[in-house]
């Protein structure tokens, strides 16, 4: 299978007087062509700053990134040629209607004035926005002017695409809509690197994962790959009743809130249900979901801060 992006040993360190912030460290990550990859991580963990350097806009500080092919720093103008981008600031021009934007970048990208009317009207209807195609930018919605920047890039002929937090503040409706614009790029077998916090979407959406901590590589494959890592296929909750020395004597322990999660084999499970069951302890299990692989890799929650807060342009 054809490898479209490559990152060796890439990093990249923030300095400000005072102090840095290391925001990638040493991560080696391959993405094959007309795949999704979900690239998933807490705030600060790093998916950001890796967007920017793979699409140019950011320059590493040590390893390397190419991109088909092409050094994304030595042959920046022959990556920009393949690709098209939402990065998560973005912001459209206000003072144009949804048509007249997404027409306009596809002309900025080559297109004729009718080819880029027509694909934008195609566009904008499959992502639900004909409604709006014609009100100015300034007096739509956040979320509507999120979904104008995923029609932009959606529209394009660009071999791949990445799309970083692409359904930020949106209702569930139009997350909707931007998943199925999403399955149709990857069908017609172009690339999609999608940076998300939404689990659920990663897991509808993604056909490779990579998990990022504190700009480390954490895990890398296909979900059933990274499931294969984890040594605890089965998800315990309970609400006391049990030590927690009597639980790591199972399996993985972690706290969330008042409740307590063992990950644990299917066997060690069953028992523990049944020994609930007579104690008369509230408990419920299961297989494990990604989010429960993302809790067991990481060891926290996607959606849980650390104490210390990294600095915004690390996310």
């Amino acid at each position: 299978m054809t490898e479209v992006l490559v990152a060796r040993k890439l990093g990249r360190r923030y300095r400000w007087r005072g102090g840095s912030n290391q925001a990638l460290l040493d991560v080696d990550l391959s993405v094959p062509k007309g795949v999704v990859l979900g690239l998933l991580g807490r705030n600060g963990a790093g998916k950001t700053t890796f967007v920017r350097i793979a699409a140019t806009s950011l320059m590493p500080t040590s390893g390397s990134l190419e991109v088909f092919g092409h050094d994304v720093v030595r042959e920046a103008d022959a990556v920009r040629e393949r690709i098209a981008v939402i990065p998560q600031e973005s912001r459209p021009f206000y003072w144009m209607s949804p048509t007249e934007l997404v027409a306009y970048y596809l002309r900025m990208r080559g297109e004729s004035t009718g080819a880029a009317l027509r694909q934008a009207k195609e566009t904008l209807e499959e992502l639900e926005l004909t409604r709006w195609k014609d009100t100015q930018v300034n007096r739509l919605s956040g979320g509507l002017r999120r979904r104008v920047m995923v029609a932009m890039v959606m529209a394009s002929d660009a071999e791949f695409l990445f799309l970083d937090e692409p359904t930020t503040g949106l209702d569930p409706l139009a997350r909707r809509s931007v998943w199925a614009a999403i399955r149709k790029a990857a069908k017609a077998n172009r690339t999609v690197l999608l940076t998300t916090h939404y689990l659920d979407e990663a897991e509808a959406l993604s056909d490779r994962l990579a998990i990022l901590e504190s700009g480390r590589l954490l895990a890398s494959g296909t979900p059933r790959e990274i499931a294969a890592r984890v040594r605890h296929p089965y998800r315990v909750t309970l609400e006391g009743g049990f030590s927690e020395k009597e639980l790591r004597a199972l399996g993985q322990v972690t706290q969330v809130g008042a409740k307590t999660l063992l990950f644990t084999g299917e066997q060690e499970a069953r028992e523990l249900a049944r020994v609930s069951l007579e104690k008369g302890t509230r408990i419920s299990m299961g297989p494990v979901s990604l989010e429960d692989l993302f809790v067991q890799i990481v060891g926290k929650e996607i959606s849980e801060e650390d104490e210390e807060v990294e600095a915004s342009h690390a996310a």
